[in-house]
């Protein structure tokens, strides 16, 4: 069954909702699935981790676009490499949020996925995040509550 329905993420700016507004989602103790893969950077994102990290050796750049380095991690991986976020910390979790309290905006907003459709903002849940993650529907914090976290010129 598909929930559709238009949210204001920003003062003007609206996105069409295709799943359940109900869905929440919780990182789960050592699970780590979403942080094998690449975070992309919004402008907004580099310029706040740079107060936090050298950007030299925390980012990488991937057809003309910023992301967090992904490095070889010593622990079970869900990826063939065995590579993860530069971030990623032994004991499973974000030193950026631990150490912090702060994320990228593809972090915050994780299981979603945004796109543009039409010229309209979409936003769906991964379905790779549906097959893997055991973070959904584990809490009270629903997910719709943080479409704020996309910059205004994430899709521009």
């Amino acid at each position: 069954m598909t929930h559709e329905r238009r949210v204001e993420v920003h003062p003007g700016c609206e996105a069409v909702c295709e799943f359940d507004p109900d869905l929440t989602f919780e990182c789960v103790d050592s699970c780590t699935w979403c942080c094998q893969h690449g975070v992309l950077l919004y402008d907004h994102d580099l310029l706040e981790l740079a107060a936090h990290a050298n950007l030299n050796d925390a980012t990488t750049t991937f057809r003309g676009e910023s992301f967090v380095r992904r490095e070889d991690k010593d622990r079970d991986a869900h990826t063939d490499d065995g590579a993860a976020c530069y971030f990623l910390s032994e004991d499973g979790l974000c030193e950026l949020h631990a150490e912090e309290n702060w994320k990228p905006a593809r972090c915050s907003i994780f299981p979603l996925e945004v796109h543009l459709d039409g010229g309209e903002i979409h936003v769906t849940v991964r379905d790779s995040a549906e097959e893997h993650c055991e973070g959904l529907d584990v809490s009270d914090r629903r997910v719709i509550d943080n479409l704020d976290s996309v910059p205004h010129n994430a899709l521009g």
